[in-house]
């Protein structure tokens, strides 16, 4: 079994194991940073609903500098507001980074999508040491795990209330 099929099957192994939430979505994390050699990886929470973005879990150096922060900021609020990965291969040169960890070079950030894939409810966040660190094969495999991990904000979410439509998309689409 190749690299991504195991990690797919390891992400879908902690979907179906009935493990309490954020304990299957920090195994997640763990997975998915240790299939990519990645040195830190966060899953975020997004509401719409109180403006924020809230890291559940972590893997790697540390707890990140803004535990939360507003919906519209950083490099996760581009992802936010396009409804697409945003992939920065030298955040000392993006305007919008924020700083989790002060040797990172390249970040990216894949938008989870709820179950209309209209809304953005939450993210993957990976971060590296290294300039350019995620290639297009990175990135399509990140959004690969975005897609296998939804049902964990489907789930959560529940009520429509706590959502609001994506500015750019047509919900009804």
């Amino acid at each position: 079994m190749n690299t991504r099929d195991a990690l797919l099957s390891a992400l879908k192994d902690e979907l179906s194991s009935g493990k309490p939430r954020i304990e299957a979505l920090q195994r997640i994390a763990r997975a998915i940073g240790q299939s990519g050699g990645h040195r830190w990886v966060g899953l975020y929470d997004v509401n719409h609903v109180r403006g924020v973005v809230t890291n559940l879990v972590w893997d790697g150096a540390g707890a990140p500098a803004y535990p939360e922060f507003p919906i519209a900021k950083g490099l996760t609020g581009k992802a936010v507001a396009a409804g697409k990965t945003v992939n920065v291969g030298n955040v000392a040169a993006a305007p919008h980074y924020l700083t989790t960890l002060g040797s990172t070079k390249s970040e990216i950030i894949v938008p989870i999508l709820d179950a209309q894939r209209s809304v953005v409810v939450g993210t993957i966040d990976v971060e590296s040491e290294s300039l350019n660190a995620f290639s297009p094969e990175t990135q399509n495999l990140l959004e690969e795990c975005a897609e296998a991990i939804r049902p964990l904000w489907v789930r959560a979410k529940g009520s429509p209330s706590s959502r609001a439509p994506h500015p750019g998309r047509n919900p009804s689409s």
